[in-house]
């Protein structure tokens, strides 16, 4: 690298598992539920109630979990039982509690650019869930600037990337809707690297022909992509 990079990756889902723990705990909701609601139309019902409610409760499990349960009383008519609440709520603490997973590749690539490149972590979510996981992920150390926000917009892109050169500026991430478009429109160049699962409300079609946005099938291609780009 011949030239020093301002890096910024999101943290859910491209640094480590984050839908794979609200797949399993959605698998048990509908299992909670099927009295009252086939798993596929209690699938539509939720993701329409985080729909309505990512603007008052924010993105992340807490809001997760009240969406659920505003789920429950709804199909069930008010009739689900004060044990599928407390289930409920016991599902989202245990959420709040599971360990971090690391995406394949992810620490050597960090360890890579650490030194070599300004680091940044920029993702969305409740604010103390988001501070213990990067805690506990062990990768904390190697960032210089850490930045937890409400919304991914271009406007906060351009914040954020306002004391870099934005022709050696990037964004890393696995959401097309929230860490490549806004990125790209705040015009500093964006990577997007997919993920197998992938929240519904984060789905957004690629840009076509943009000459700053790039698709990476792991991680680990991200040296070679900075390399070629340098």
């Amino acid at each position: 690298m011949t030239k020093r990079w301002t890096l910024a990756f999101d943290a859910d889902d491209t640094l480590w598992q984050n839908e794979t723990f609200f797949r399993g705990t959605q698998a048990h909701f509908a299992s909670l539920m099927a009295p009252f609601c086939a798993p596929e139309h209690l699938e539509q019902r939720l993701i329409a109630a985080e729909r309505r409610n990512v603007a008052r409760y924010g993105y992340g499990i807490k809001g997760f979990v009240l969406s659920m349960i505003e789920t429950a009383v709804e199909v069930s008519e008010q009739r689900v039982s004060e044990d599928v609440i407390h289930e409920l709520l016991t599902m989202g603490k245990d959420m709040l509690g599971h360990p971090i997973d690391l995406l394949p590749g992810v620490e050597e690539v960090i360890k890579q650019f650490h030194g070599h490149a300004e680091l940044i972590i920029i993702t969305k979510g409740d604010l103390m869930d988001q501070e213990r996981k990067v805690a506990q992920s062990g990768l904390g150390d190697y960032f210089d600037d850490i930045q937890i926000v409400s919304e991914k917009t271009a406007d906060v892109y351009q914040r954020i990337f306002a004391k870099h050169d934005t022709a050696r500026a990037m964004m890393i991430g696995n959401s097309l809707k929230s860490d490549i478009l806004p990125a790209l429109e705040a015009g500093v160049w964006a990577t997007y690297i997919p993920h197998d699962l992938t929240w519904a409300l984060e789905h957004a079609a690629e840009p076509e022909n943009h000459h700053r946005f790039h698709r990476l099938v792991s991680m680990a291609e991200l040296p070679e992509l900075i390399e070629r780009l340098s």
